[in-house]
């Protein structure tokens, strides 16, 4: 048996996150969808979940254009079986990422970011599969006491702290 293992990079906008997962049934894209207008009001996002049996389509779901045709193009890319790439504005992933996991279809999360990402992918004689994510830049060092005030102070400039 041999493998392959692929570098795909993510295409997105800065301001994009993304949310990257795995699930196993074809409703995941209506539930999903269900989860997230439920948890944010306002939220804009593109769903793209890719099947893994049948006829092994890209079942896609969302509430903006733009967003739907940036999950399909990712999608497509890393081709992997019972995937969703869901891409978000309006909302930030730690609003969502509770409601996406108690979806019941959802198995798991490899990435919430707005990071530049690149995703893992090994294909074998039977298909697709992701093995991880790059999520960003490596660490340049440990924080100081200002970049410690600097947190602080941005958690709760957006209302994430008292």
């Amino acid at each position: 048996m041999s493998i392959n293992i692929e570098v795909v990079d993510v295409e997105k906008d800065d301001e994009l996150n993304v949310v990257i997962g795995q699930a196993h049934f074809i409703k995941t894209a209506e539930d999903i969808y269900e989860a997230l207008v439920t948890a944010v009001k306002g939220i804009s996002f593109g769903l793209a979940f890719c099947e893994a049996s049948g006829k092994c389509l890209i079942r896609v779901e969302g509430n903006d254009d733009y967003l739907r045709e940036v999950a399909i193009a990712n999608a497509k890319k890393i081709a992997a079986g019972h995937i969703f790439f869901l891409a978000i504005k309006n909302a930030y992933p730690i609003n969502v990422l509770k409601a996406i996991r108690d979806v019941p279809e959802v198995c798991r999360i490899f990435c919430a970011t707005a990071n530049q990402l690149q995703v893992l992918v090994a294909t074998t004689a039977q298909g697709r599969g992701i093995l991880g994510v790059v999520d960003g830049s490596s660490p340049l060092g440990v924080e100081t006491d200002q970049d410690r005030t600097w947190r602080y102070d941005l958690l709760r400039k957006l209302g994430y702290k008292l």
